[in-house]
């Protein structure tokens, strides 16, 4: 599935990531093995506390089962995640 991931108030990255994602995989893995590549150049990325991280799926709240699968959680093909940071924002204060 192709899933679309937005990192918000984090204005290096104009546009969510278009990630092509198996629909099994965890969202661990999607943190630990996709994301990194996909925003690991942003200066801030390194200092993401996962555990405060707030998540949005296709416009609505959403908490995220580490252990499940993309789809088993709903995420669908062209499925738009966004997370916020809320103690990083943006280098030197830009996402503010």
């Amino acid at each position: 599935i192709m899933v679309f991931v937005g990192w918000d108030h984090h204005l290096l990255f104009c546009a969510s990531k278009a990630l092509p994602l198996p629909p099994d995989m965890t969202f661990g893995a999607m943190i630990e093995q996709v994301l990194p590549d996909a925003f690991g150049q942003h200066p801030e990325y390194k200092k993401i506390n996962w555990g405060t991280a707030t998540w949005l799926l296709d416009g609505e709240p959403f908490t995220p089962d580490m252990d499940k699968g993309l789809e088993a959680q709903g995420v669908g093909h062209k499925s738009l995640i966004r997370f916020q940071t809320p103690e990083l924002k943006g280098y030197a204060g830009a996402g503010i």
